[in-house]
């Protein structure tokens, strides 16, 4: 019953992420909120709203391992597969703001997570943690990229100000998207920390590799969909920034917010995935800077590295 539960939860997660990007989307729209403070923001909050929940219900529950494995994960997981499949179905176009300040600042965030979990080596503690104080820096951060947005957002005014408004916009209409979105990924974040983390012990997996691989794979269906369904429609520019927005989301805000909540204890194993995750974050800087565009080959090449992870993280456990 565990499975079925936990692919339950993973439906109501995507379903809810799915009607919340579209009323908060529509929200946006009817308040005449500039288009790229929409994709930066509450797109890429949408896409990231299963991990946030997922992590903040595990962090409550003491289940330190499954919040840092799904961020981490998640994060890992958009950077080769998404972005590689979007790419390979149709070539990422790639902004020059996006390869100057965006996924450097997803490079700085990964980058301060492992400095801020580096407790034993870096100030002579028994253990690594995210405390709470971690914890605020984080949200410091995120405040950082949010000021960004919106300076972005005010040189992009004029062009939010004479769009017109479609018909079937409605304001009740986006509420009740809005509203039954966040219940369906509350209730599914529930549904899959709990039975993800009955089906790890049952099997002997630890509760870092559950979160590196079923649930990190899970909650980041959202992202996944909305990048093919932007590649497919040609509008690459959606596909890369829904995604390194979504990873700046993962790492300030999700474990800004469950550390806040309740200190995340840290395995020993994670520094590796993080190590992957920046040299990852790296790669995906190169390839964007050339000719500016992810290709069709660079997207292979990102599969495959996914690919090489998990038999790398499988054989670990």
């Amino acid at each position: 019953m565990a499975y079925i539960f936990l692919l339950i939860g993973f439906v109501l997660l995507i379903k809810g992420a799915d009607l919340f990007v579209d009323g908060s989307s529509n929200i946006a729209t009817l308040l005449r909120i500039s288009p790229v403070l929409i994709g930066l923001t509450i797109v890429a909050f949408g896409t990231s709203s299963p991990e946030a929940t997922v992590s903040i219900i595990a962090a409550l529950k003491g289940n330190a391992g499954v919040s840092l494995g799904n961020v981490i994960g998640s994060s890992i997981f958009n950077i080769t597969l998404v972005v590689g499949i979007a790419a390979f179905i149709y070539p990422l176009k790639v902004e020059s703001e996006t390869t100057k300040k965006e996924i450097p600042f997803t490079l700085l965030a990964s980058v301060v997570l492992l400095v801020l979990s580096s407790d034993m080596i870096l100030q002579g503690f028994d253990n690594n943690a995210l405390t709470r104080s971690d914890g605020l820096i984080f949200l410091l951060f995120l405040s950082i990229f949010i000021y960004y947005v919106f300076e972005v957002a005010m040189k992009n005014r004029q062009k939010a100000d004479d769009r017109k408004i479609p018909d079937s916009v409605k304001w009740g209409k986006s509420i009740l998207f809005a509203v039954l979105g966040l219940a369906g990924i509350i209730l599914g974040g529930e549904m899959v920390v709990r039975n993800g983390t009955k089906i790890a012990y049952s099997l002997g997996m630890s509760e870092t590799l559950v979160g590196l691989t079923i649930i990190a794979i899970g909650t980041s269906l959202p992202e996944l969909v909305t990048s093919i369904a932007a590649a497919l429609k040609k509008q690459s520019e959606i596909a890369l920034g829904n995604i390194v927005g979504s990873n700046i989301f993962n790492i300030l805000f999700v474990l800004g917010s469950a550390s806040v909540i309740s200190p995340l204890v840290v395995d020993g194993k994670v520094f590796i995935d993080l190590l992957v995750l920046i040299f990852l974050t790296v790669l995906l800087l190169i390839f964007s800077r050339t000719n500016y565009k992810i290709g069709k080959i660079e997207g292979m090449l990102l599969v495959f590295g996914y690919l090489i992870y998990i038999v790398y993280i499988i054989l670990r456990n």
